[in-house]
């Protein structure tokens, strides 16, 4: 019998849980749904990943003012992907001005952005349940130059005073995807991640440049954080937690590229990479939330840098079934 293609038969509603990391951070997570971050500071407020649509966008909202008044300036984009960015409309009423993100993101919405909104919206279903309330393609007003470490170039980087507290905005090298973004409050050491980081929950790679990855997440290690908001799972306090989801996330990066290393040149087909992948990752992570989303999409492109393709293919609505499709016994 085949699986429900990807989360459409993950319908029940999480709970959410919106918490205080230190004097002006604050993280709202939903047992392995996607998380957001919030800074308060005295004159502005920022949030770190808008939501999937507006009217999820305006739950958080009322969280927030149960702590603070202030404008909802700033949305950071940590990377494009739609369940993470469709919400950002939402935050105009509430006085943002600055929708900001990377170079590499901004290239990845212009390249595969109508794309990738119409496949995320058929593999999660619950999480757009509003459709109907998304304005379209979530564009950034302030961009953010995305330097290559690898090639000795000096990412961009932004400091933001949000009053009291400032925040530094930069992308620490490729990962999850070309363009990611990290928020980081250094004064009170904590890091919002995005998708660079996970704990506990699948880590999705269908968009992701493998190989550089783990370098990205000892570049993240190496700013001794003491509080972490991953992009799923939850909030981590204490270097000891910290560190724990950035090896829970390099070891799962490294697992699944070396499976496709092996499977590239032993010539398997994309159905054979994926048997000897679940080996190694299911004894690991098969019983943690979305694993079985993630797996085939994870597979699958690993299997292409494996292979040499460096840029990622974008996904359609059309390729993720039939990749789905191919896979199944």
């Amino acid at each position: 019998m085949s699986k429900a293609f990807a989360s459409q038969a993950d319908l029940a509603d999480k709970k959410i849980t919106f918490e205080q990391l230190s004097p002006h951070c604050w993280a709202y997570t939903a047992e392995g749904d996607p998380n957001s971050g919030v800074i308060v500071g005295d004159r502005f407020i920022m949030v770190s990943d808008a939501t999937a649509t507006p009217a999820m966008a305006r739950d958080l909202i009322a969280r927030i003012r149960t702590v603070s008044d202030k404008p909802i300036k700033y949305v950071l984009l940590t990377h494009y992907h739609a369940v993470r960015v469709l919400g950002a409309s939402a935050y105009a009423a509430e006085g943002a001005t600055e929708i900001i993100a990377s170079q590499g993101t901004y290239e990845l919405i212009a390249e595969r952005g109508k794309e990738d909104m119409q496949s995320e919206m058929e593999r999660f279903p619950r999480l757009f349940r509003n459709a109907e309330s998304v304005p379209g393609l979530t564009w950034p007003t302030l961009v953010i130059g995305g330097g290559d470490p690898t090639k000795g170039e000096v990412p961009g980087r932004l400091t933001l005073d949000l009053g009291g507290v400032q925040v530094q905005v930069w992308h620490p090298g490729p990962g999850h995807t070309r363009g990611d973004t990290i928020a980081w409050v250094g004064a009170e050491q904590v890091l919002f991640s995005g998708d660079l980081v996970e704990y506990n929950a699948g880590v999705y790679t269908g968009d992701a440049h493998l190989e550089e990855w783990p370098a990205t997440l000892e570049a993240l290690r190496a700013l001794g954080a003491q509080a972490l908001v991953p992009g799923r799972g939850p909030a981590m306090r204490g270097s000891a937690k910290v560190n724990e989801a950035l090896d829970y996330t390099k070891r799962w990066v490294e697992t699944l590229y070396r499976c496709a290393r092996e499977a590239a040149a032993a010539d398997m087909d994309l159905k054979a990479a994926m048997a000897h992948t679940r080996k190694a990752m299911d004894p690991i992570f098969g019983q943690v939330f979305i694993y079985e989303h993630c797996l085939p999409f994870d597979v699958s492109r690993a299997y292409d840098e494996a292979r040499g393709i460096k840029n990622p293919r974008i996904w359609t609505a059309e390729r993720d079934k039939e990749m789905w499709a191919s896979l199944q016994a």
